[in-house]
């Protein structure tokens, strides 16, 4: 491990960090009016994306020829197969939103290779996760397809998390051809395979009647709070790939109803770390939730109290998503959405999800494309958002301007 300054930094610019890094890097507590005569680096979270690029594939990267990085002084060069398996794909995907094509047929050599990266996939220890990974993306490219598969299906429903955690990656890197694979997990007994499946459902699959109809079961009846709260963070996916994709474009309103649905049913939980009497680093999970749903806050307001709901903010979220893509999508569900997200944030306790639905509806108001049948309703939501937002102790401008709308 290699220490060095981040900044200065080109604005724009990407970087990975830690979590405890962007606690410490995102706050500003000075009044925002003088921010444009102040301007601070902030680092800015994102924390999903809300389009699918469908961009043309970019040029090959020689990722042998990379050289010395020129802020860390790291010659990349001489970063291992594993670790550049792994740029490679991310680079495509960030460019395309799609998995990387193929590029050796099958072989006895590609057999050999993907053999001796499945004993590779299953090594044990901590610091081989880097090895796990990388063999788990190597395989997803792997010329030996169908054994590539077999072997990345033998990792999802093994027995060590570690295992689990790089297959369902390299599966996902196979792209919509792994959807049958992680359907078929989400029927399983074992409520870690089911979460991989409808997590691998939402970065692999296409949203067809059938995929949907999985996620929403275990959505609605899992008895995992782990599980549910990932299947509604897979709705939103499958909403944001039908809409870069055309397919299953039509399917969306259903999605947007099942989020609407869940909205209804699931409930707030008071944060772990007060429940339990211990720091939220050490919580565990109970007959409540299979899942540490993080702090709860009220921010000294009446109006809020320190819960937390998993399934209910990744429900949000996925409305965000869908919300960044205006009116035409949600179709019918269009009203009944505008008062769901109207009643989080005027009702629920949770500050959360609050911010969430405030993001959802002023995106919705905000980048919606309107019909003339639309477009009185849209228009009073406008006229109507910001005395409304105005309404809630405290708001998210960070975020809420990112959608053209700032406080007066």
């Amino acid at each position: 491990m290699k220490q060095f300054e981040v900044a200065p930094l080109r604005a724009g610019s990407v970087v990975l960090y830690s979590h405890n890094t962007f606690h410490r890097g995102n706050h500003r507590r000075d009044d925002w009016r003088s921010w444009p005569d102040n301007p601070r680096f902030m680092w800015r979270f994102y924390l999903y994306r809300t389009t699918d690029m469908g961009g043309t594939p970019p040029e090959e990267i020689c990722w042998d020829e990379l050289g010395l990085d020129p802020l860390t002084g790291i010659d990349l060069s001489k970063a291992g197969v594993d670790l550049k398996a792994v740029w490679r794909y991310h680079y495509y995907w960030l460019k395309t939103g799609n998995t990387l094509p193929r590029r050796t047929p099958t072989s006895p050599a590609e057999e050999v290779k993907a053999k001796r990266l499945y004993e590779r996939l299953l090594t044990k220890g901590e610091n081989a996760e880097p090895m796990r990974i990388g063999a788990a993306y190597q395989l997803a490219g792997n010329g030996a397809t169908n054994l590539a598969r077999t072997y990345l299906t033998q990792g999802l429903y093994n027995h060590r998390e570690s295992v689990r955690r790089a297959a369902t990656y390299g599966l996902v890197a196979m792209g919509e051809e792994a959807t049958a694979i992680f359907l078929e997990a989400t029927t399983s007994p074992i409520k870690w395979v089911r979460k991989a499946g409808v997590y691998g459902l939402g970065d692999a699959a296409y949203l067809t009647r059938e995929v949907l109809k999985a996620v929403v079961m275990c959505l609605r009846t899992d008895p995992s709070v782990y599980v549910r709260s990932v299947a509604a963070g897979t709705l939103g996916c499958l909403g944001r790939r039908a809409i870069g994709s055309g397919v299953g474009s039509e399917l969306i309103p259903d999605c947007i109803g099942a989020l609407l649905e869940t909205l209804k049913h699931e409930k707030n939980r008071l944060s772990m770390d007060l429940a339990q009497g211990r720091s939220i680093k050490f919580v565990r999970p109970n007959d409540e939730s299979d899942v540490c749903e993080g702090n709860g806050f009220d921010r000294g307001f009446e109006r809020y109290e320190p819960v937390r709901s998993a399934v209910r903010e990744n429900t949000l979220w996925s409305m965000v998503i869908l919300c960044s893509h205006g009116s035409n999508v949600i179709g019918t569900k269009l009203e009944e959405t505008v008062a769901a997200l109207q009643v989080v944030i005027r009702e629920d306790k949770n500050l959360f999800s609050v911010g969430l639905a405030m993001d959802a509806l002023t995106r919705l108001a905000s980048l919606s494309t309107v019909s003339t049948e639309e477009a009185t309703f849209i228009g009073d939501l406008k006229e109507n958002l910001l005395a409304m937002l105005n309404e809630a102790p405290q708001q998210g401008w960070e975020s809420l301007s990112r959608s053209g709308i700032y406080p007066k």
